[in-house]
């Protein structure tokens, strides 16, 4: 089995306390103070995260294992399709007592731990949150030689929690992108004629092509990535894509056709790719 082989082996634990991201985002939007306000915290919330943002990056380390979100769900209840897309595990957790603190980062570090030692295919644990309260279990992990990954908002993440991770990625770095592209759309459709237009259609192949290729050398640091990789990447984002639904035989004839979206060469063990 060569490294490559070995890496898609090993499994993904993703673990979001998910308050406490969505807390930060709402800040962020509305001012500092906002959520902890009880008129504004205590209703439902509006969606401020993008799951399917934090889904993918996930993937892009591997096969998705365990993906978990801890919260009080009550006020919640507006994110319901995001999370099914994402298919995220829902953990119920009641505050027991006034402070109306919930307990999310004590229950997701232990349930951490205790899956790190139950299963020995997970190779990177990823947690959403910026709290100080995780660095104890960062050392857990490190010491169990799992690498781990950490995911917070830029203003609300304790900078210790986040130099104790492996690597750690600020949310809105993750979503900028889908950020510039509205606005570049946005623009464009104000500066043409108010004309009704049928939308058009989008190359799904392509697209998840686009995405894979870009989650994966993204997360390896590298511009070329391995096909096989690749393919591996595209049914985690997907698991239903079918090439042929798409007009392709296979995934060669698919990336072969879609010469426009990406370049190929001859790697040592497989075919590389990148963007165009």
């Amino acid at each position: 089995m060569n490294r490559e082989d070995n890496e898609e082996s090993r499994s993904v634990a993703l673990y979001w306390d998910f308050e406490n991201l969505h807390a930060g985002l709402a800040e962020a939007k509305f001012g500092e103070g906002f959520y902890g306000r009880g008129d504004s915290r205590f209703k439902p919330q509006e969606p401020l995260i993008d799951v399917q943002a934090v889904v993918e990056l996930a993937a892009s380390f591997g096969p998705v294992a365990i993906n978990r979100a801890y919260c009080n769900w009550q006020f919640f209840g507006r994110y319901r399709d995001a999370l099914l897309q994402g298919g995220v595990e829902l953990i119920q957790l009641f505050s027991p007592g006034a402070a109306a603190k919930n307990g999310a980062d004590i229950k997701l570090c232990l349930d951490a731990t205790e899956d790190m030692s139950r299963f020995g295919h997970i190779g990177t644990i990823i947690v959403v949150g910026g709290d100080s309260d995780f660095m104890p279990v960062a050392q857990k992990i490190k010491a169990a030689g799992r690498t781990l990954i950490g995911i917070g908002t830029r203003k609300n993440t304790n900078r210790h929690w986040a130099k104790s991770c492996h690597e750690f990625r600020y949310y809105e770095n993750l979503v900028e992108e889908l950020v510039v592209v509205a606005s570049l759309d946005a623009g464009a459709a104000s500066a043409e004629p108010a004309v009704p237009e049928a939308p058009p259609e989008v190359d799904a192949a392509a697209e998840i092509l686009r995405r894979a290729v870009r989650l994966l050398s993204e997360t390896k640091g590298e511009t070329w990535v391995n096909k096989g990789a690749t393919w591996h990447m595209i049914k985690r984002l997907d698991p239903t894509f079918d090439t042929k639904e798409h007009g392709h035989g296979n995934f060669a004839e698919m990336v072969k056709a879609l010469d426009a979206v990406v370049e190929m060469r001859k790697g040592l063990s497989d075919h590389q790719l990148r963007l165009r």
